[in-house]
């Protein structure tokens, strides 16, 4: 396993819900976190942690927060792609602001904060990218094709980024949860909140996955709080 005190992992849509989770599972291993967040105000207060306005739509926000990343620490040895948005849309709504919307959050989002992190991450040698995806990007269970379409993309992403990255010693996963208790599946009601997965547990999963070595990487993690084929 390599040794999480000291290395320096960006985490994406920090203040809530899974990145939150991941923020503070990480602090408390020992790692340096640099979140990227819209609200600061709702982090909380550690000497291990740096805060960065971070927008996933916004031209040039990844490559800031980047740079300004690597001028406080000195380095960057991880990335979590934990920012996403779900809103609904469906094959014959005509309407495709929700596609666009959801493309440029869950998919180009982490896209340019990869690429703007691509070179530090070669550096280091020891490189981990995690994408939180989801369940939603490995089959089709509802109706919100936007959703599961932007969520493929990021498959895609993970596997693109593993693919280039390997001889660097960059290795990435992507994390899949199904129904996770957090505000982003609070208008689910065909599934009880006390039988969805916690956060917090999807969070040592990242941890896992953040701190496995080069000879031991993980491509793809499905975690289900529901009885599914086995994908």
């Amino acid at each position: 396993m390599l040794t999480p005190q000291g290395r320096v992992v960006m985490i994406s849509g920090a203040s809530r819900g899974i990145g939150r989770a991941v923020l503070e599972r990480l602090l408390a291993a020992g790692c340096t976190v640099s979140a990227g967040v819209r609200d600061a105000g709702r982090l909380p207060a550690h000497p291990n942690l740096t805060h960065h306005r971070y927008e996933a739509t916004e031209p040039g926000s990844a490559e800031a927060w980047v740079a300004a990343t690597v001028e406080r620490h000195g380095r960057l040895d991880a990335l979590v792609n934990a920012a996403g948005s779900n809103t609904r849309g469906t094959l014959l709504d005509g309407d495709e602001a929700p596609f666009d919307k959801l493309w440029g959050i869950n998919a180009k989002g982490p896209m340019r904060v990869i690429r703007a992190a691509w070179p530090h991450l070669v550096a280091g040698g020891t490189g981990r990218v995690v994408n939180i995806a989801s369940l939603s990007g490995k089959r089709v269970r509802n109706d919100n094709l936007a959703y599961a379409m932007s969520k493929f993309a990021v498959m895609a992403l993970t596997q693109e980024v593993r693919r280039l990255g390997f001889e660097h010693g960059i290795r990435a996963s992507a994390l899949c949860p199904g129904f996770v208790d957090t505000d982003m599946t609070a208008h689910v009601t065909k599934w009880p909140r006390e039988r969805m997965s916690r956060p917090e547990d999807i969070a040592v999963l990242a941890e896992v996955l953040l701190h496995l070595p080069n000879t031991a990487t993980v491509a793809e993690l499905l975690v289900n709080c529901r009885h599914e084929d086995m994908l």
